[in-house]
């Protein structure tokens, strides 16, 4: 086949594996067939490490094995620069075989190309957080599938192994005993041939219903395909979800009208009707289906269409029980729903739903009102584990599908917020989330400074005082501001970027500002959602400016700006508001009473932060209580 054969310059490169894994010479030979370059590697190594470049194009990446479960994988292959490399396993057997489309013949990629036995995850992204959850290479966006069993909590999440931004989704997968420690395992399910495994959720199958085994763990996710047609399928495991079998007769469910955006189904099993629950997003309402088995489904009923927060589109909802007040006798049913775009200052955000559930009907008495789980812009995605008892745990994606693949990330791009425990309470007749940090989190608390209780006209500063902490810490107070003035604590580093925090009593809200909290101008090139963009023109019409802009304080672009919450969602006549800020290099999570209200944003500062300021305006503040804790693994 020489005479429709170009061999490269790289075509024949002899590697040798370690003595410990081989014995042999590995050989790559490189050659171009139209416009496939093909790759050959004779006694192969574990992985072929694939340079990546990501602002060029994506290159179609093919382990070929012959099997009818090949999958073109979307690689953004170096072209003239490389920024970092990804591994692509290649198997096991005497020869590999490497297919790439859309490749040229004079890419670096091919001259970069690496054989090896290993891939070195040591951590080289300054941003990287130092105890948030976060995969050791690539892409993460929703956790999914998260399911507590035999002692393991498992967090799957949407991730792409072959570069840091979106594509080629696969269930990462880890598991942790306490919520706060992960061990990194292998992904459990992989695109296939049908298209990307979207967000899901899994059950363990404590019966048997659907006859995949008793105590099998069954997932169910969407799966999309090239034409973007989604369904529902599900996989099963029988060893603790490590590893899943896709269900032959997939899929289970496919969408009675036709919808494009039908996706991410949350499973529950209802008791009162002994059979499993789905509720799946159909993109401006839930839709509720039944099953006996898991596979086959039966429409029930549909919520949400106008409610909430509006222009949206709906996904990755979720449907759990609450005690309110922590009275069990008193139980509601809650549907979270993240919805992108609708976030009140721009983007994707994840509002919720108060209501009782029949078996057939969810109804909401308040379904008009519009109740965040989270007034941060950095909460995405918020699914809670399943089989966990009477505990509601819930984990969040930390970005915003506005500038989620420009943060200035590199190794790994995506992180979960700190695991948090949901809770319910009733205040005016009104039924609100409080979002707290799960007990389990305080287990980071390596070291702890008591400072002195203040009394502030003006500022106070503890420069230093989170040194050598790198920036890695929390900060405890008790904050009492004047009745008509502003109260604030501000962190800082020495490069005069900082973050604010501060309770406006005037307006009645609690504020974080990080608009110079550090790098931001990546805010400027943000992609705001089609639905986003067509409800700016309706309002520029209008004679009004954008919603996130209106509804921002101190607006400079979709990154820099500041947030806020109400301080109604408080007790009333509260006149002291403790508050608990979570600081991880390129995060800021902040908690008032006990996570009645909960803020969480995303900031690049070029220096960690350190520096802690007391500051008010308009009259005296009562910093009490004061802690600063250094926070690790």
């Amino acid at each position: 086949m020489k005479s429709n054969s170009m061999i490269t310059k790289a075509a024949c490169l002899m590697l040798m594996a370690s003595a410990t894994t081989s014995a042999f010479a590995q050989k790559m030979n490189i050659e171009h067939k139209g416009d496939t370059t093909i790759i050959k590697v004779e006694n192969p190594t574990k992985y072929l490490l694939l340079p990546i470049q990501e602002e060029k194009d994506e290159a179609q990446v093919l382990l070929d094995t012959g099997s009818k479960d090949d999958t073109w994988m979307d690689v953004r292959l170096a072209q003239n620069g490389s920024d970092y490399f990804v591994p692509f396993a290649l198997g096991k057997g005497k020869t590999a075989t490497v297919k790439i489309l859309g490749l040229k013949k004079d890419a670096l990629a091919l001259s970069l190309l690496k054989l090896s036995d290993t891939f070195d995850t040591t951590n080289t992204d300054y941003y990287r957080p130092s105890y948030h959850f976060t995969p050791l290479y690539g892409w993460m966006n929703d956790p999914n599938g998260m399911v507590y069993k035999d002692g393991e909590y498992h967090l799957y999440f949407q991730y792409n192994p072959y570069g840091s931004k979106w594509g080629n989704m696969h269930w990462g997968h880890a598991v942790s005993k306490d919520l706060v420690h992960w061990e990194h395992l292998d992904p459990a399910i992989a695109r296939d041939p049908v298209g990307h495994i979207f967000s899901g959720s899994s059950v363990v199958d404590k019966k048997n219903t659907a006859g995949f085994g008793k105590n099998a763990i069954i997932a169910i996710y969407t799966n999309n395909s090239v034409n973007h047609d989604e369904v529902q399928c599900i996989a099963y495991s029988n060893d603790n979800g490590r590893t899943f079998t896709k269900y032959e007769g997939n899929p289970v469910l496919t969408p009675f009208d036709g919808l494009k955006d039908f996706r991410d189904p949350k499973v529950f099993w209802y008791e009162k009707g002994k059979c499993w629950y789905m509720i799946v997003s159909a993109d401006k309402e839930t839709r509720f289906y039944k099953s006996k088995n898991l596979k086959k489904w039966t429409y029930v009923s549909a919520f949400g269409k106008g409610l909430g927060q509006q222009p949206c589109q709906y996904e990755c909802p979720d449907f759990f029980q609450l005690p309110v007040n922590g009275d069990k006798k008193k139980m509601k049913w809650v549907m979270t729903m993240n919805i992108n775009p609708g976030c009140w200052f721009g983007g994707s955000a994840t509002e919720y739903f108060v209501g009782d559930f029949d078996g057939k009907n969810f109804t909401c008495p308040d379904a008009h009102d519009v109740k965040w789980l989270d007034w941060g812009k950095d909460h995405y995605a918020t699914v809670t584990f399943s089989n966990t008892g009477d505990r509601v745990l819930g984990i969040t994606w930390m970005s915003n599908w506005q500038y989620a693949n420009l943060t200035p990330f590199k190794q790994n791009r995506g992180a979960n917020g700190l695991p948090r425990e949901l809770k319910l309470y009733e205040k005016n007749g009104k039924y609100y989330i409080s979002e707290d940090v799960a007990p389990e989190v305080y287990a980071l608390r390596k070291d702890t400074k008591n400072l002195a209780d203040a009394s502030v006209a003006d500022a106070k500063d503890l420069k230093g005082v989170a040194a050598n902490m790198n920036g890695a810490f929390e900060i405890e107070a008790d904050v009492t501001p004047d009745a008509n003035g502003i109260a604030g604590i501000e962190i800082s580093n020495n490069k005069r970027e900082r973050t604010m925090i501060y309770f406006d009593m005037k307006q009645g809200k609690v504020v974080m500002d990080r608009t110079e909290s550090g790098l931001s101008d990546f805010g400027k090139q943000s992609v705001p959602h089609d639905i986003e963009l067509a409800w700016d023109k309706q309002r520029a019409a209008e004679g009004k400016e954008p919603a996130r802009i209106a509804n921002s304080i101190n607006y400079k672009n979709d990154f820099a700006l500041a947030t806020w919450a109400p301080l109604s969602l408080c007790e009333d006549g509260k006149k002291t508001y403790h508050v608990d800020i979570f600081v991880d290099k390129s995060s800021v999570e902040l908690f008032v009473d006990g996570g009645r209200i909960a803020m969480t944003n995303l900031v690049f500062p070029v220096a960690p932060y350190e520096n802690v300021k007391l500051y008010t305006q308009d009259g005296k503040a009562e910093f009490k209580n004061l802690k600063v804790h250094k926070l690790g693994l």
